[in-house]
C-alpha cells in the first residue's frame, strides 16, 4: 500500500514518517508541496515541523500549497489522511478538521514523553488500539493548544470524534500542566472528521515505532516504546479491508 508523506519548506519529521510507514509494512512515497500530483498513493501523512517558518500562524501558508488542493479533494473523497503536529495545524487551516491550534497556554515550547488515552479506535488510523488504552509517544510543540467554540467541542464529544486525550503519567511538564501539556480544551490531543478517515494529533507517533528508540516504559527504565506504530499498521489494515 502506497502512503505519501508531504514535505513543505520547514518540515522536520518527513523522513521519520516515511520510515514509520516502511516499518509498518507499507510503501512510503515522498510528496513535494509544490507539486499537484499525489502519485497514486492510497493515504497521506502531513508530518510535523514548522512549515514556512510558521509565519502568519502555524500551517496558514501550507494550506495554499499546490499539493494541498489534491489532498483536500482526496480526503473529501474518503482517502485516509493523518496530520501530525504541524500537519494537524494544516488540517485545521484547510477546515478538514474543526477548531484551531494556538500558542501553548504556558507560552513555552514543550518536549516530553506524553501518555495518551485512545478515545476512538474506529478511525482509519486507530483500529490497532483498544478503546481506553493508554499509549506513550513523544510530544514537541509550541503551538499545541487546541481550541474551538463550545458548540464545536460539544459536537466532537457527542459524536465520539475525540480520538486521543492527554492522560496522566507525563514527565518533565511545566508546573500546573502535568496532564495537559498545553491547555488544550477538554484535554484534547487529537480529533477526527465525521467519517473517521481524517485524523489530526499533536504528539508524534512516528517517533515511537522502533524498540530501543521510543519513549521509556514507566518503571522499566528502558526504551522499548513502539506505541506509535499502531497508527501506521491501522491505516494499512483499513486499506486492505
Amino acid at each position: 500500500m502506497r502512503i505519501g508523506v508531504v514535505t513543505f519548506p520547514g518540515t522536520l519529521d518527513d523522513r521519520d514518517a516515511l520510515r514509520a510507514i516502511s516499518l509498518a509494512g507499507g510503501e512510503p512515497v515522498a510528496l513535494w508541496h509544490a507539486e499537484d500530483d499525489l502519485l497514486d498513493v492510497e493515504a497521506v501523512v502531513l508530518p510535523g515541523g514548522f512549515s514556512y517558518g510558521d509565519y502568519l500562524r502555524a500551517g496558514a501558508i501550507s494550506r495554499f500549497a499546490p499539493v494541498m488542493e489534491k489532498v483536500v479533494d482526496a480526503a473529501n473523497g474518503g482517502m485516509p489522511v493523518l496530520g501530525i503536529c504541524n500537519g494537524f495545524q494544516i488540517l485545521c487551516e484547510t477546515h478538514l478538521l474543526p477548531g484551531a491550534m494556538i500558542k501553548n497556554a504556558h507560552r513555552a515550547f514543550i518536549c516530553r514523553d506524553q501518555p495518551l488515552r485512545v478515545e476512538n479506535n474506529r478511525t482509519a488510523w486507530t483500529t490497532a488500539y483498544e478503546a481506553g488504552q493508554v499509549i506513550r509517544v513523544p510530544l514537541k510543540n509550541q503551538d499545541g493548544q487546541y481550541v474551538a467554540d463550545e458548540k464545536t467541542l460539544a459536537e466532537l464529544e457527542a459524536e465520539g470524534r475525540v480520538v486521543f486525550r492527554y492522560a496522566e503519567g507525563a514527565t518533565h511538564g511545566p508546573e500546573g500542566f502535568e496532564v495537559n501539556p498545553n491547555g488544550s480544551r477538554n484535554d484534547i490531543a487529537g480529533i477526527t472528521n465525521k467519517y473517521g478517515n481524517v485524523v489530526g494529533l499533536m504528539p508524534h507517533p512516528e517517533h515511537a515505532v522502533e524498540a530501543g528508540f521510543g519513549p521509556d516504559e514507566p518503571g522499566q527504565g528502558t526504551r522499548t516504546g513502539t506505541d506509535g506504530l499502531g497508527m501506521f499498521t491501522s491505516v494499512l489494515r483499513s486499506l486492505v479491508g
